[in-house]
């Protein structure tokens, strides 16, 4: 008798969570025929020429991550969140992008960004080279680089920029500049005395003298730009701050000697400094804050360059950006920091500010001559279930208890990472602590100090001039393939005479 109260008892609280209009089958009728409508008018096709083009890369943003961020995205809005919309599944045109690298099934960032940025497969760890490079190995590095998009946009007259919440020497946004063997070569400081020896260069010098006149670089890790032990400006009695270049260079002092007499270059390393700049004329921007990962934005932690409003609204150049972030709250570099540490709390957060930077930039921009792409380079071990009623809180508990070991656990989980406990030789009974705190690292199958990436397909989502060519499932280095194509940059241009493709 107790079993049966307790069933219709959720039946009736199920019942209770379906809105009013859901119960009408007309409602869904109505739906798929404006999907469908939507669909047909899909048939022609923009073949415009893309002018601009915009790379929304969220860093660790795997299908299930996804999900997850639209859900909690409606319920920041006070709905029930999986009927909510993010910005980019408003994109017509969605692929899937293979992500494994040359000699990795699943992938990481360097390998991957290599793919999206140089249209060229590569080995785990190693930027803008390749399969030929070993990682690590600097002498097999000659005569094995691949340029990138941003490049090719540059050799065709474009402006460029990078905008990350990472450092800008990080894998992802650093493929777009930097060839190197080991993708964590930030300065000279971290390179071995062989690969000094061998004439490689470290990623944060090339970021400066492999194309010079890349007109907007936002991000994180300026120690990497100052000589070894020279305070850092903002934080001067804090050793953990200092410079780290043993070749005892500034790279900012050489950054602004780089540009052509009669250019303004800004140099800035605070959300401050960037508000106060009148950015119509300015024709170089450079700004890089203390850290090398940018805030958290939910927790408040508006330091840094980036956390400012309306940037992308003073940028008046047509811009490509890879890694990207754009205000009024940027987000997207660190999804894949949280999912590293099991804390799910602060991916989700980053992924609907990536959001926001999206919908911030379609409103800026016209589906006529502007390209956008939103993809990721690799997903995680990350997935949520439990056979949760329909608007559940996100962060929230599973409605059942195990029936292996009859403790409660959150429909939030991970494969493998941090979150795995052990308490008193049984798992941890996670309402005896605050699941819902952002610090929360959500249970794991396998312990390990740092979860890992998934090895599964990314969604990749279009919109824009060509944004058709991006359909079904593809390699990765397809994806920025098809963006120069669009464009009419990189060697494939047979087809952008005026007869070919309209204005």
């Amino acid at each position: 008798m107790k079993a049966l109260l307790v069933l219709l008892l959720a039946q009736l609280c199920s019942a209770s969570l379906v809105p009013e209009r859901e119960k009408d089958p007309e409602y869904w009728r109505r739906q798929a025929q404006e999907t469908l409508r939507n669909a047909l008018r899909l048939q022609r096709l923009n073949q415009n020429v893309a002018k601009n083009l915009i790379l929304f890369l969220g860093d660790g943003m795997g299908v299930s991550t996804v999900t997850a961020a639209r859900i909690l995205k409606g319920q920041l809005q006070h709905g029930q969140g999986e009927e909510s919309l993010l910005e980019m599944d408003k994109f017509p045109f969605v692929a899937l992008a293979k992500t494994y690298n040359t000699n990795a099934q699943v992938p990481d960032s360097a390998g991957t960004a290599t793919a999206y940025l140089c249209g060229v497969k590569a080995n785990e760890g190693t930027l803008g080279v390749s399969a030929g490079v070993t990682r690590d190995r600097c002498n097999t590095t000659k005569g094995q680089e691949v340029t990138s998009i941003l490049r090719w946009a540059k050799d065709a007259g474009k402006a460029v920029g990078i905008v990350t919440t990472t450092r800008v020497t990080h894998a992802t946004p650093s493929a777009a500049y930097a060839h190197s063997a080991n993708r964590d070569w930030y300065s000279d400081g971290e390179m071995p005395p062989d690969a000094l020896e061998g004439g490689c260069k470290d990623i944060a010098r090339q970021l400066v003298e492999n194309i010079p006149d890349i007109e907007v670089i936002l991000g994180g890790g300026r120690k990497y730009m100052y000589p070894k032990n020279v305070s850092d400006v903002e934080y001067p009695h804090e050793e953990k701050h200092r410079g780290t270049r043993l070749d005892r260079r500034n790279l900012v002092q050489a950054w602004r000697e780089a540009k052509p007499p009669g250019k303004v270059a800004e140099y800035v390393w605070h959300r401050r400094g960037l508000l106060a700049l009148n950015l119509s004329r300015v024709d170089f921007l450079l700004g890089e804050s203390l850290h090398p990962r940018v805030p958290w934005h939910h927790l408040g932690a508006l330091g840094g360059p980036l956390a400012c409003p309306g940037v992308l609204g003073q940028l008046q150049w047509p811009v490509i950006l890879p890694g990207v972030l754009l205000p009024p709250r940027d987000g997207g570099g660190r999804i894949d920091h949280g999912h590293h540490e099991g804390k799910a709390k602060q991916a989700l957060h980053e992924a609907v500010e990536l959001d926001r930077a999206i919908g911030l930039a379609t409103r800026l921009t016209s589906t006529q001559d502007t390209l956008s792409v939103v993809t990721a380079d690799h997903s995680h071990v990350f997935t949520f279930g439990g056979y949760t009623p329909r608007g559940n809180p996100i962060f929230g508990l599973a409605p059942m208890q195990s029936d292996v070991d009859r403790k409660p656990f959150t429909s939030i989980l991970y494969g493998n990472g941090p979150g795995y406990k052990i308490v008193a030789g049984e798992r941890e009974n996670v309402s005896a602590v605050d699941f819902a705190h952002a610090d929360y690292q959500a249970q794991s199958a396998v312990p390990l100090r740092q979860e890992t990436h998934g090895g599964e397909d990314v969604a990749v989502f279009a919109r824009g001039p060509m944004a058709h060519l991006l359909h079904g499932v593809h390699e990765q280095n397809y994806i920025p393939h098809a963006m120069a194509y669009a464009a009419c940059i990189g060697s494939n241009r047979g087809h952008c005479n005026a007869a070919a493709r309209p204005a």
